[in-house]
């Protein structure tokens, strides 16, 4: 196939779905991971696109704005997803009773956890099989099954979360600013997202670095009713009015 076949393509598949992945795009253009890398950064270069770690997004499109399906997401920002996330573990200590939201960052965590004499609730479908495996006594809300990001969501979750208290909470986000706070796509999440959190003593929101000075359609906590965990902000004209930890990326 010629490069230029190749380019079109992949800005076909980006119109349609506003986010690729280099995974994706190998499988589709039957191409290397190297071929495909090398088509973003020129495209990027063209200004057709905007790459970001482990694929692209549309230059019109801003993924806060997307609930993209699991496959996707877990292919996307993953070095930063990755230390955010062990970082946040080490904050579980035993005797904690906590909350894991449904997320691709909140599901590596789990994989970190040292603490056993814990209690977790969860409302992600795949998180709970992986705490169940690593033997913590589990919860999981009950409610509507989402589909793209395998969260339950909806009115009877927001009411059971109710029963519950938590010493600490770890969520995930689409957007980060000080005006908006913590925003999703989905007002579903965002309704059962908000109620979590109240019921935390304590709440974490994880996210890579591309989220930030991103809003997306509903928010579910102000920027001062967490503590943001991230990656190294390198841009000097961001800065929460609230506590964050930026975790150097070879921690």
């Amino acid at each position: 196939m010629f490069t230029e076949e190749r380019f079109n393509i992949i800005l076909q598949e980006l119109k349609k779905k506003g986010i690729v992945s280099v995974t994706d795009l190998v499988k589709l253009l039957d191409a290397s991971e190297s071929t495909i890398r090398r088509d973003l950064n020129a495209l990027d270069k063209d200004g057709l696109l905007k790459k970001i770690h482990g694929g692209a997004i549309s230059i019109d499109e801003s993924s806060s704005k997307h609930d993209y399906k699991v496959n996707v997401r877990q292919s996307l920002n993953v070095d930063e997803k990755f230390v955010t996330a062990k970082h946040a573990a080490l904050l579980i200590e035993d005797g904690d009773v906590i909350y894991i939201d449904a997320g691709t960052t909140t599901e590596l965590l789990i994989e970190f956890i040292k603490a056993e004499d814990i209690i977790v609730v969860t409302n992600g479908i795949v998180h709970a099989k992986k705490l169940l495996e690593k033997g913590f006594r589990t919860f999981i809300l009950g409610g509507e099954v989402k589909a793209s990001t395998e969260a339950i969501v909806g009115s009877n979750t927001v009411e059971e979360l109710k029963k519950y208290n938590f010493s600490k909470g770890f969520f995930g986000a689409n957007g980060v600013t000080n005006k908006n706070g913590y925003t999703t796509p989905d007002v579903n999440e965002a309704m059962v997202k908000a109620q979590a959190m109240k019921m935390c003593k304590q709440s974490f929101v994880l996210v890579d670095t591309s989220k930030l000075e991103k809003v997306s359609f509903a928010t579910f906590g102000a920027i001062t009713d967490s503590t943001l965990i991230t990656t190294k902000i390198n841009d000097n004209n961001i800065s929460y009015d609230t506590n964050v930890i930026e975790v150097i990326k070879n921690d």
